[in-house]
């Protein structure tokens, strides 16, 4: 069996929301794309993330389908748990910073391609969706809670066909929001959780939220 943490990234205040991940730190324990894909399906998070080097800070993200080349909630907490200062998942070279109970991680708006947002009126007609909602795709609904303070109201629909309806939290998708608004925002997602994130002048795009650990686990046979 493998030993799992599992950890809940993007609390919100008072310790509401958080998206689950699981992370396996001994990624070498579960060797190939089939014995991967297969513990991320049988955990069922919307991701899993195997530490494959911890020194280095190289990871392997994966939805219960497929591999992600980048990914906001598994890096910030595979960050956290490990207190790196840089991690390299497939897209590229990740710096991580600090600042209280707050991580960040800094990535690019094309690391989180085919993802689509579409701005609603309102809040309530954000939460009034159903999930799913109609359509195909990638889906990031939102609407400004407070357009002045850059206050966003979200959810979240992979629309992927593993089981994931929707994603309490969702770092790829709130860094696309930012890229198209040019500007800092503080994010509410899913049942309470909080992203917050701030562009930087080379283009990047800095990602934080909280994470804390859950639980231990085993799963599924060694790959």
């Amino acid at each position: 069996m493998t030993d799992i943490q599992v950890l809940s990234v993007f609390g919100g205040p008072g310790g509401r929301g958080g998206n689950t991940l699981g992370v396996v730190r001994d990624g070498a324990a579960v060797r190939g794309d089939g014995s991967r894909r297969e513990l991320a399906a049988e955990l069922g998070y919307s991701e899993t993330v195997f530490i494959d080097d911890a020194e280095r800070g190289v990871v392997d993200i994966w939805t219960p389908s497929a591999r992600l080349p980048f990914a906001g909630h598994p890096l910030i907490g595979v960050a956290w748990l490990l207190g790196a200062g840089v991690l390299r998942p497939p897209a590229g070279e990740v710096p991580v910073r600090r600042d209280g109970d707050l991580t960040w991680v800094r990535g690019r708006a094309e690391w989180a391609s085919g993802r689509r947002t579409e701005r609603f009126a309102s809040p309530a007609e954000v939460e009034a969706l159903p999930a799913p909602p109609g359509g195909e795709g990638w889906l990031y609904a939102w609407a400004w809670l407070d357009e002045g303070a850059g206050r966003v109201r979200a959810r979240a629909f992979p629309r992927r066909g593993d089981g994931v309806v929707e994603d309490e939290a969702t770092g790829a998708a709130a860094m696309v929001l930012t890229h198209e608004q040019g500007r800092a925002l503080d994010i509410r997602q899913g049942s309470g959780s909080q992203i917050l994130t701030l562009p930087r002048p080379d283009g990047t795009i800095e990602v934080g939220g909280r994470a804390r650990q859950v639980v231990s686990r085993s799963g599924g046979a060694l790959g």
